[in-house]
């Protein structure tokens, strides 16, 4: 295939976008020049490239509500909480477990993992926030390393391995033409050099800093200072109450095979209902019913507020997959991103080392949507294609991408992947996404080495 002059239009502003991200930029307004500029290419019509825009924005807000509903209702949820006191209650008991600051990073980081690898990424997001975030405070854990705890965990070693529930290798193998536990088999050492490089590499980092930071901080922690409850006994049985809903949750979610959007819905839901609950144990129905409607308005606000620049980045980032390009562009519209990445591959001549690297750079390419998954069909299929022509194990090569495809574009580096974290923290987007670059590149870096000698 050839590129066309919509294809470089994305790539040039894709490349301008990075370098503003670089530089520490805000970058809503160059994505919006750039859904504009993909608008007029695509339709030869000014009149037409605005009203891409306006659709690009409703359809990325549309892909991201769930992830605004979930968020708003955990935090409306933590609102109810707070004012309860069943928080500090809650808190109590846990900081015997998590006694300083290096055991909350490696304890919320394997809690995400495991509740990951059960329920997906966005439901254990809200779970691990809600439980463990106040604890790693009161240890002192910075919440920006508790959110690359969660991430890197997460995102990056639970979503690229999958090993429970297999959507991710299934999809991979399925476009290779090979079995999902050959994927899953030939991952294992890629994956453990990845999660280890990259896990080992964000806790020196996370060491360094604060020991930088010691001298200028003169307060490291919050002091855990038990506050006056006016009803122990609720905030009590809210502190066990809660952990268990959500408990139950995870439970159904096994039993049901309930993942992804279903489980991301189930927390949600439960997360509203004890919304309620503790508002009426706290208030009483009758003030119940304005304090719950305060909660909820307290919780939207928070996330519009984080997620109101992340729908007009995402909204130009969508358009590089086929399905969202088709609804806001044109039935005719193709997947760019997925189309820049074949074109990459067609032109490298074919060796070991170019056949890594060419699916690394898809892998990457394709991860920039920030969907994780979307890039897997071509990933596993180019590893097809590599296979047909060249000496390689395809299994290595297809879980080469693969991980690198999630590591990417499943929340971890791409500021507009690691939304649902950053939220949930309360921290921007941008500088989650940099303190993640360099423990994710070092991995990434590792694991093109071993891929070499798999491969």
């Amino acid at each position: 295939m050839e590129l066309t002059s919509l294809h470089i239009a994305y790539i040039v502003i894709t490349v301008i976008i990075l370098i503003a991200l670089l530089f520490k930029k805000e970058i809503v307004v160059p994505c919006i020049a750039g859904t504009l500029i993909i608008g007029f290419i695509y339709s030869g019509s000014a009149i037409k490239a605005i009203q891409i825009l306006n659709n690009a924005l409703i359809h990325s807000f549309i892909e991201l509500l769930s992830i605004i509903i979930v968020i708003a209702l955990v935090v409306s949820m933590s609102k109810a909480m707070i004012d309860l006191g069943a928080d500090e209650v809650m808190m109590f008991p846990v900081r015997k477990i998590i006694k300083n600051n290096k055991a909350a990073f490696w304890i919320i980081g394997f809690t995400m993992l495991i509740v990951s690898w059960l329920i997906w990424p966005s439901p254990a997001v809200a779970l691990i926030g809600a439980l463990l975030l106040p604890v790693a405070g009161e240890v002192g854990l910075p919440v920006i390393w508790a959110a690359v705890a969660m991430n890197i965990f997460g995102h990056g070693m639970g979503l690229s391995s999958d090993f429970v529930i297999q959507g991710a290798p299934s999809i991979t193998g399925a476009a290779a033409g090979i079995d999902v536990n050959e994927v899953i088999k030939a991952s294992i050492p890629l994956w453990i050099t990845m999660s280890v490089v990259t896990a080992g590499v964000a806790f020196f980092m996370m060491l360094r800093e604060m020991k930088l930071n010691k001298g200028t901080q003169t307060i490291t922690k919050k002091e855990f200072v038990l506050k006056e409850i006016k009803k122990p006994k609720r905030a009590r049985f809210i502190a066990v109450f809660m952990p268990l809903s959500f408990i139950a949750d995870i439970i159904i979610m096994i039993t049901f095979k309930i993942n992804g959007g279903d489980a991301t819905a189930l927390v949600a839901g439960t997360a509203l209902i004890l919304t309620c609950i503790i508002t009426i144990l706290d208030k009483g129905v009758g003030q119940a019913l304005e304090t719950a409607t305060d909660h909820l308005k307290e919780g939207f606000k928070f996330a519009i507020k984080i997620f109101a620049p992340v729908i007009v980045i995402a909204s130009f980032f969508f358009m590089g997959s086929e399905g969202f390009a088709k609804t806001v562009l044109g039935p005719e519209a193709t997947g760019l991103l997925n189309d820049i990445g074949l074109w990459i591959s067609s032109q490298i001549p074919l060796s070991k080392f170019t056949m890594v690297l060419t699916e690394t750079a898809v892998g990457v390419i394709t991860g920039l949507d920030g969907s994780g998954f979307s890039g897997l069909p071509l990933v596993g299929s180019i590893a097809q294609t590599f296979s047909a022509i060249g000496d390689i194990h395809i299994a290595s090569l297809a879980a080469l991408g693969q991980i690198v495809t999630v590591w990417v574009g499943g929340g971890t580096i791409i500021p507009w992947g690691v939304i649902p974290v950053a939220a949930i923290c309360g921290i921007e987007a941008t500088e989650l996404a940099r303190k993640n670059l360099i423990p994710v590149l070092s991995g990434l870096g590792a694991t093109i080495i071993v891929a070499l000698f798999l491969v």
